[in-house]
């Protein structure tokens, strides 16, 4: 067991058992999973073009659609082609959606450090104007965080003391 003292910084006093980020990847944190996510931003839904977009192993991409599936990222809705049998297609939910800056973020980031020497093979604008999409952190009253050590992690409602 780990004790603590009051010398200790106050983020080193808490449990990071219950880590967001940890949580988090052991849901999305998976090759496939991210690339299942990329093709249905792209607008993706079956399991065919999906397949083809992502490489994926048959076996592969339907545990991982499953597991999306369960974890409320996507929702199956059933169509059928005429002359064949009832198929399903898998459409984001709102959880779902709610990865798109995560994902547009580990784009930028690849664009930035691995992409070829002709640049990024995609480009992200908005619809209305045009301008390139960027992302950045921005605090509540509405300040850019360029850096991490602008960032003061504080204990939230869900942090665990460590026993002392």
């Amino acid at each position: 067991m780990t004790t603590y003292d009051s010398s200790m910084p106050e983020r080193d006093v808490f449990r990071v058992e219950n880590c967001s980020i940890e949580r988090t990847l052991s849901v999305i944190g998976e090759k496939w999973t991210l690339l299942v996510l990329r093709e249905a931003f792209s607008g993706v839904r079956r399991f065919a073009d999906m397949q083809a977009g992502t490489g994926a192993p048959r076996q592969v991409l339907s545990a991982r659609l499953a597991r999306l599936v369960e974890e409320g990222l996507l929702r199956k809705v059933p169509y059928r082609e005429p002359g064949s049998r009832r198929r399903d297609e898998y459409r984001l939910t709102q959880k779902g959606l709610d990865l798109y800056s995560i994902l547009v973020s580990l784009m930028h980031w690849g664009d930035r450090y691995l992409a070829d020497s002709a640049g990024p093979p995609v480009l992200l604008t908005h619809r209305d104007c045009g301008a390139p999409i960027t992302g950045h952190l921005v605090c509540a009253d509405g300040h850019e965080v360029t850096s991490p050590r602008e960032v003061n992690p504080c204990p939230g409602p869900g942090a665990r003391r460590l026993a002392g």
